[in-house]
């Protein structure tokens, strides 16, 4: 019997992470081979995923340029997969998420009459301009694929509302397989700022602060609020890796430099990020991500943007919304550092994204779609906060 052709393609760091325990699960099968094609959208950042996790791409297009805009990233994508598929002949391609890479990706594939698996469909908030461009990246790769992995039942009925088709499965989300191999108890930071934290006795908040919707008033907005929240708490350190976006660093260096008890370092990569996080007493994000990971090492979660697309987590109480104005913002962090029962009710909800299994349902509804597999797998999780 012929081995089943399957080509995940990623390009950014987000998308390596996820996608990254899924490479490797699928090597292991004797029905797959398993092919991996970096876009490179992403570039140093992609990299560091990659040798964490001990991969390599098969097939690298390298696409990331200086100052690089949507429209560049999806053509040299599209471009540059024409010539790989055309190599690889794939029976399947994977694509995660909703960034510009996995439209372009998806689109490629369809070009080519290949069959598109979508890892983490369906998350929505029906807003096409929020978040840009994901949103409508990830609503496009819904009609052009023909598998649908959804982490959660919620994002199952997101879907359905939609009218999508194709074989749809409840999976549970593939952080929660990767935090497996990242997060250790004994894990020494590589940042030697994060080893010299006192994370026993003092109250260290994760900051990351990023999306471009929270350009301008509502950045500034954050960065004064946590620039309060420290002068108000003398017990908090804020560790703040901020991206490199020059607009980020102007707003972040602008208001939280030289503050004391904020440490704005240089971004740091998945396994530091996940044993920060391990570490921390609560984290503030405008990140998807995260709202993803926090949970499932019980730590609750503010997110910092007007809407998310994970209301699982909100459902759940282990996320709240707390939007970009300043006071609402503060009333919020304040309430899990003044008030123990609402910190311990939101460290002990119960997390809605998975069970580090989703890589293995994954890779059997794929057997089972292509009828190497009589069994279709069962779905993940039946309760209502999904």
């Amino acid at each position: 019997m012929s081995k089943l052709k399957i080509m995940s393609v990623f390009g950014t760091r987000p998308e390596a992470i996820k996608m990254a325990p899924l490479v490797k699960h699928l090597a292991t099968l004797p029905e797959v081979e398993s092919i991996c094609c970096l876009t490179g959208q992403h570039r140093e950042m992609l990299d560091s995923v990659m040798d964490i996790f001990n991969l390599r791409g098969d097939y690298d297009l390298n696409i990331m340029q200086t100052r690089q805009t949507l429209s560049s990233i999806t053509s040299r994508t599209i471009l540059g997969m024409d010539e790989v598929i055309e190599q690889a002949q794939p029976d399947l391609i994977l694509v995660h998420g909703d960034t510009s890479t996995t439209f372009a990706g998806a689109l490629a594939a369809f070009y080519h009459k290949i069959p598109v698996g979508h890892v983490e469909a369906g998350l929505r908030t029906w807003d096409k301009y929020s978040p840009f461009p994901e949103e409508m990246n990830r609503t496009l790769v819904g009609d052009i694929a023909s598998l649908h992995f959804c982490p959660t039942r919620n994002n199952l009925r997101n879907l359905d509302q939609e009218g999508v088709r194709g074989d749809k499965f409840i999976t549970g989300n593939t952080v929660i397989d990767a935090m497996k191999t990242t997060v250790r108890p004994d894990y020494r930071f590589q940042t030697g700022e994060l080893n010299e934290l006192d994370f026993s006795n003092r109250r260290v908040i994760a900051l990351t602060c990023h999306r471009r919707e929270n350009y301008g008033e509502a950045m500034r907005n954050i960065m004064e609020a946590v620039r309060e929240l420290v002068e108000t708490h003398p017990e908090i350190d804020v560790v703040y890796p901020v991206h490199l976006s020059p607009v980020v660093r102007e707003c972040a260096f602008g208001i939280l430099s030289g503050i004391p008890r904020v440490h704005l370092i240089d971004p740091i990569d998945v396994e530091e990020m996940h044993n920060l996080m391990a570490r921390c007493y609560f984290v503030m994000t405008d990140s998807g991500g995260l709202q993803e990971e926090a949970p499932a090492l019980g730590k609750p979660v503010l997110v910092l943007r007007r809407e998310t697309e994970r209301p699982e987590a909100v459902r759940a109480g282990t996320v709240k919304l707390a939007g970009v104005e300043k006071a609402r913002i503060l009333e919020l962090a304040n309430e899990l550092l003044n008030d123990p029962a609402a910190y311990e009710a939101m460290a002990h909800a119960v997390n809605p994204y998975g069970d580090g299994n989703a890589c293995d349902r994954i890779a059997r509804a794929i057997l089972w779609h292509f009828g190497k597999s009589e069994d279709r797998p069962e779905d993940f999780g039946s309760s209502d906060c999904e």
